[in-house]
């Protein structure tokens, strides 16, 4: 197995980080844009980190949306979610 991948498994195994954690890691300008889009039922899945930056991952029912570093929201993002069952 290589490092990366083993590191990802490792990753994997630990336990998932509360919602606080991941509303922590979000910068100020996320947390903007997803207090305006609490109002409509969006709550914060987890959040990435990518090299560009923070992505945070919200949903809305069954609705998807990705809120990038600098507070953009793309609310059709290209992402699948593995299923955790």
């Amino acid at each position: 197995m290589t490092q990366v991948a083993y590191q990802l498994n490792e990753r994997r195994n630990q336990e998932a980080i509360k919602h606080d954690e991941h509303w922590d890691l979000t910068t100020a300008d996320q947390k903007l844009a997803l207090y305006d889009l609490h109002r409509f039922g969006y709550r914060l899945l987890f959040v990435r980190h990518l090299p560009t930056g923070p992505v945070a991952i919200i949903s809305q029912q069954d609705d998807i949306a990705a809120i990038y570093a600098d507070g953009e929201v793309d609310l059709r993002p290209k992402i699948t979610l593995r299923n955790m069952h």
